[in-house]
Formats: structure tokens, C-alpha cells, sequence
């Protein structure tokens, strides 16, 4: 069985879905009218200072991974599940049909600038630890009380990103280095994503969400917060508001769908991040990348049920 999963914010490029230009040209047109800005030439041309923008990256991630999906569908390969890492988790839903691709950007974009004025610049800050289980890691989060850090992302085994008041980070990251951690790598990032810093954007974000009209999911979308399958409407709003604040547990996620039979994960979307980690959690489960319309070729020409 197969599951589609998308890429979440720090998988975008300058380049990313140039090859798309022609068979997406609807798509990049409605992103920009809706953005107010040339979509496409950010996503082809740059330069990375603009597409880097958090309020820009999110909406541009979006629509590369969504014109690429919409390839993917019309070739005849379907899902049993899908997902999506934090940002991705938008393009699955456009996936199941729960709004509309416009209606994903405008979301997307307001995400992005709730998620950019969260925090004074300078004050947040995520770190990815390597090599520390994730009971010893919350432990040491606990034990600084001075200042706010907690777990953000348990990405796969041996991977778990960090989040929260940058001075809180940084002696969580000495500690985790004491405590046996292989490596702490700080991430070049601003916004202390999916942590309790984010609580009060995202009241703000669900009184946003008001305004859409979301519909139950065609497929069951395994949802960061809970690592549960969600088709209902109310259900997947609440847990995308809920994901703004929460740990990605995306280890967790994979291994559900594959308890559920899932034997093939296709990562739609730039990057191949996703298609890393999924191999790190389950070596024997089979994986593809498709990032430009050659991989959707190469992939064709598998057997895939």
C-alpha cells in the first residue's frame, strides 16, 4: 500500500519546480494573484534571501509540492494515506480535499507571517540533537527552568529537533552534548516552531481559519499531533491548530502507516528529506522522491500497488 508524504520548510531551493513552469502554469498564476507577487520567478529564479522568508516559503513549498501531486494523481498512482512534516501537512490536505489549492495559499502565507512576528528576531532559536534518545532530551529540557525549551520535532530514531527561548536552546544543547548527544546542530532559523511560544498565534491563526470551509478528507491524513489517522473536517482543523504549538511527531506517523500495511512512501515535494528519514525508521519499507517530472517518470515505470 502506498502513502504520499510532503515536505515541510527548510526543503525549498531557488530552481524548485522550474521544470513545471508550462503544465503548472495555472497554479503558479493563481499562488501570485493570491500572494500579490510573481511566484514562480521567486521559486525558479531567487533570490534565496526572498524565498527564505518564512511567509513566502510556506505558500511556495506548497504550490511546487502541490503541482507535483497533481502529476502524480493524473498518472494513476493514488494513496491509501498521506502526510505531510508541520508545513507538508497543508498539501495533504489539499490532497484529501479539505479546501482548495487557492484557498491552501492564503492559508499557508498567514501561517507563515503569524509564525515570523511570533517572536522578537534574535529571541527563539531550534537545534537539532543527534545521538540522544527522546526521555533524556525532555529531561534536560525540564531541568532548565529559567528560561523555555521542549521537543519540536522527533524526526526519526537518533534525530530530534529542540525548540523554544534561544538562551534555553543553547544550555539544553550543552547538556544534551554532556549527556552523550553525537552532535547539536543549531538550525538557521528565527521562529521556535512547535513549541508552547506559539500558543498565542495560533488563537489568532484559528479565529484565520474561521473564515474556510473545510471538508472531510478523501484520504485519512496521519496528523503531526497525534500520529493518528484524521478524515473528519472539525478533526483536521483542530490538529493543524493544534500542530502550530505541538511536537511533529513524524517517527511516530511513519510507523502508524506502516502498522497499517503501508509498504511504499512516495515524498512529493522539493527535497529529499522526508524520503532520509523514513529510511532511517524503517530500512525494509520502500521509498521514492519525486521533485521534478523525470522522477515521476522513472516511477511510472515501477510496479507500484
Amino acid at each position: 500500500m502506498i502513502a504520499f508524504v510532503f515536505p515541510g520548510q527548510g526543503s525549498q531551493y531557488v530552481g524548485m519546480g522550474k521544470d513545471l513552469s508550462e503544465t503548472a502554469k495555472d497554479l503558479f498564476e493563481i499562488a501570485s494573484d493570491v500572494l500579490g507577487f510573481d511566484l514562480a520567478k521567486l521559486c525558479f529564479d531567487g533570490p534565496d534571501s526572498d524565498l527564505n522568508k518564512t511567509e513566502n516559503t510556506q505558500p511556495a513549498i506548497l504550490t511546487v509540492s502541490y503541482a507535483l501531486l497533481r502529476e502524480v494523481l493524473a498518472s494513476g498512482i493514488s494513496p491509501v494515506f498521506v502526510a505531510g512534516h508541520s508545513l507538508g501537512e497543508y498539501t495533504a490536505a489539499v490532497c484529501g480535499g479539505v479546501f482548495s489549492f487557492e484557498d491552501a495559499v492564503k492559508i499557508t502565507r498567514k501561517r507563515g507571517e503569524l509564525m515570523q512576528k511570533a517572536q522578537p528576531e534574535g529571541k527563539g532559536a531550534m537545534a537539532a540533537v543527534l545521538g540522544l534518545d527522546a526521555i533524556t532530551l525532555k529531561q534536560i529540557c525540564e531541568s532548565i527552568t529559567d528560561f523555555y525549551v521542549d521537543l519540536a520535532n522527533l524526526n526519526c530514531p537518533g534525530q530530534i529537533v529542540i525548540s523554544g527561548e534561544a538562551e534555553a536552546v543553547k544550555k539544553a544543547s550543552e547538556l544534551a552534548k554532556q549527556k552523550g548527544a553525537k552532535k547539536v546542530v543549531p538550525l538557521q532559523v528565527s521562529i521556535p516552531s512547535h513549541c508552547m511560544l506559539m500558543r498565542e498565534v495560533a488563537q489568532e491563526f484559528e479565529k484565520y481559519l474561521q473564515n474556510f470551509n473545510f471538508k472531510n478528507s478523501k484520504f485519512p491524513i496521519v496528523s503531526n499531533v497525534d500520529a493518528e489517522a484524521v478524515q473528519d473536517a472539525e478533526a483536521i482543523l483542530n490538529a493543524l491548530i493544534k500542530q502550530l504549538y505541538s511536537p511533529v511527531r513524524w517517527q511516530d506517523c511513519v510507523k502508524y502507516m506502516i502498522s497499517k500495511a503501508v509498504d511504499t512512501f512516495i515524498e512529493i515535494g522539493p527535497g529529499k528529506v522526508l524520503s532520509g528519514l523514513i529510511k532511517r525508521i524503517d530500512p525494509s519499507v520502500k521509498v521514492y522522491n519525486i521533485e521534478n517530472l523525470n522522477d515521476l517518470t522513472s516511477i511510472k515505470k515501477e510496479e507500484l500497488k
